[in-house]
């Protein structure tokens, strides 16, 4: 994983020295989101993230894109729902293959803020410390700009990490749909 983080570093430096153009932007959307691993009956959660990026142009063709993006995430079961909210900061390499549509894949680090168990009969139960601070995964998805201004995506978000923290515990990872909107400024 570390191997990834560095190549995505290197990438966004690359793309900060050789950039033709940046735009900055922000973007919001609904998230689909699950668990897999260790679980079962378990169900899509719906829910959303919103944020900011920078769309990073090295060529007419390639482009990096970083993001910071708030993202409620978890999984729902017969009885409840686990929820769990992120700081997830993706970089997306995007290759243009019409001068409007894009096809994106980078890596993605996220930050555990919260993590709750919420069952439909009772309290909410603070789950964040049976967890792991960080996540990581590896992103694929397309995009469209509609408008030189105005964009669309969807993405899926693979899980690489267990983000449960206790060793002999079982196995969960986060799997992600993600479609979206965006205003470049």
């Amino acid at each position: 994983m570390k191997k990834v983080l560095l190549s995505a570093v290197a990438i966004f430096a690359f793309g900060f020295a050789n950039a033709q153009e940046t735009k900055f932007g922000v973007k919001a959307g609904l998230n689909m989101a699950n668990l897999t691993g260790d679980v079962e009956d378990n169900s899509m959660k719906v829910g959303f993230h919103v944020g900011g990026f920078a769309e990073i142009k090295i060529s007419d063709k390639f482009a990096v894109q970083p993001e910071l993006l708030y993202s409620t995430q978890g999984t729902k079961f017969d009885g409840g729902s686990y929820d769990f909210n992120y700081l997830n900061i993706p970089v997306m390499a995007k290759f243009f293959a019409t001068e409007q549509f894009s096809i994106e894949a980078g890596p993605q680090i996220g930050f555990l803020m919260s993590a709750k168990i919420n069952p439909d009969n009772g309290d909410s139960v603070d789950v964040k410390d049976e967890l792991k601070s960080m996540d990581f995964g590896l992103n694929f998805g397309l995009g469209y700009d509609f408008t030189e201004n105005f964009s669309a995506g969807a993405r899926y978000n693979f899980g690489f990490s267990n983000i449960i923290d206790a060793e002999d515990s079982g196995e969960l990872k986060n799997g992600v749909i993600s479609v979206s909107v965006g205003y470049k400024f």
